[in-house]
């Protein structure tokens, strides 16, 4: 099935005009032939009040030819890759535990109604099946008719039917625990759509994250206590692509300026909800981070600062999402308690974007942890007790019952096994050097 869909949206592309192709084509070519773009370019931008062709040229580019090299102070500043250091302290004493799940981006796809119960099946395990599974809702489910088009000057409308909706919540009535909605593309459709998101969310069972419902709850943690442990979650979007809410919802997502070009990221929104998840009293507190470059391997300089910075504010895991690929996690020893170790994933990429079939963006991570809830030198604490980072990638196969798409996520280590011969195994192969470049996966 893959050889039938296309890899990236750059293959539909539909230019505004001729000249636009040209233009770009003439800057594509320009840097297969100078590589000026083979490490990532230090003037770009996310933030749309600041883009320009060149930076839609430099974004359409890494759609087909991702950055795999980092900028040169990023390998010095990750302090540390090896998850052996992620240990409890010999003298702690613990009296609690509980288990998370997280993933990057759930991206809509047209068709998605035929996946139900399909697409988690395999990974259901390691992500579903635990007491605190959280992921990031890239597009707001909504009643519109939605028509998402890729025409070259603007970033895509997008949406969930209710009922492709229904195909990623879960799997076979287990449910996210925790969305995620502080994206860019949190307001495609308007106030309609946040509305319609939080009810369907409520109708699930899902805690959304990053859409205060009221004036009043912008800028406060939300807090979830399981299993005796209390949970604070912060979070921020670095856009909502141009798009302004009407004034009586300004308060209706979490936005902050984080991937600008020349303007320092600004932590006041972040730095406002650790001290709310602090004064709660929450034992752990995690930050989802909608931010960073899209089809980048590796963070800026500038997010490693602003992630360490945010841990020693009292951030314990971060979770990041939006540059469609992954990043690498690190695993940081805090200032704050050098008993604490915190977990920086980057960029956990996407559980499958759209129907393409580009190795670079099947690629996605789950991350599956364990906390530890206990008392050291007099004191209660909560530390992460193990974490293990799985790559999983997207599968696209037609149904049994026509040309139908299913889609279903996989573990990459079950087509990778020597002896064991997989449909899947030469592109899983392809897709092994992607997690190999950021993840160290043996």
């Amino acid at each position: 099935m893959r050889h039938r869909l296309p890899s990236t949206f750059i293959d539909i592309l539909r230019p505004p005009t001729i000249g636009y192709w040209l233009k770009m084509g003439a800057i594509h070519w320009a840097a297969r032939v100078f590589g000026f773009w083979r490490k990532p370019w230090p003037r770009a931008t996310e933030d749309p009040e600041e883009y320009t062709f060149l930076d839609e040229a430099y974004s359409n580019y890494k759609y087909l030819k991702p950055i795999l090299k980092p900028e040169k102070a990023v390998d010095v500043a990750l302090s540390e890759r090896d998850k052996s250091i992620m240990k409890l302290p010999p003298e702690f004493e613990k009296t609690a535990s509980l288990t998370i799940g997280a993933a990057g981006d759930l991206m809509p796809a047209e068709g998605l109604e035929a996946s139900k119960d399909i697409v988690f099946e395999n990974v259901a395990d390691v992500l579903l099946n635990v007491d605190v599974s959280f992921a990031n809702l890239e597009a707001p489910v909504t009643e519109q008719q939605i028509k998402v088009s890729f025409t070259g000057d603007a970033a895509p409308i997008m949406g969930f039917s209710p009922s492709e909706f229904a195909a990623i919540a879960g799997h076979k009535g287990l449910n996210f625990k925790l969305l995620s909605f502080a994206n860019n593309h949190a307001f495609d459709r308007g106030v309609e759509g946040l509305d319609t998101t939080d009810r369907i969310f409520a109708q699930y069972g899902i805690v959304p994250i990053g859409t205060p419902r009221t004036p009043s709850e912008y800028g406060r943690a939300t807090v979830i206590s399981t299993q005796g442990i209390k949970i604070g979650f912060v979070s921020a979007t670095f856009s909502l692509n141009g798009l302004k809410p009407p004034v009586d919802a300004a308060h209706r997502v979490h936005v902050s300026r984080l991937s600008s070009r020349d303007d320092s990221p600004d932590l006041g929104l972040l730095n406002k909800q650790i001290a709310d998840a602090k004064a709660q009293n929450c034992d752990f507190i995690v930050a989802s981070l909608h931010w960073g470059y899209e089809a980048e391997f590796f963070p800026r300089k500038r997010q490693i600062d602003v992630a360490h910075a945010l841990v020693e504010e009292g951030v314990d895991l971060i979770i990041g999402h939006h540059p469609h690929v992954v990043q690498p996690v690190e695993y940081y020893c805090t200032k704050r308690d050098p008993r604490r170790v915190a977990v920086i994933a980057y960029s956990l990429g996407g559980l499958g974007y759209r129907w393409y079939t580009a190795p670079h963006f099947s690629l996605g991570l789950i991350l599956n942890m364990k906390l530890a809830k206990g008392k050291i030198d007099g004191r209660e604490l909560t530390y992460i007790e193990a974490v293990n980072s799985v790559p999983v990638f997207q599968n696209i196969f037609l149904s049994y019952f026509g040309d139908m798409k299913i889609k279903r996520i996989e573990k990459l280590e079950d087509h990778l096994k020597e002896g064991e011969p997989s449909a899947l195994q030469s592109y899983a192969s392809e897709i092994r050097s992607y997690a190999d470049l950021v993840c160290q996966f043996r």
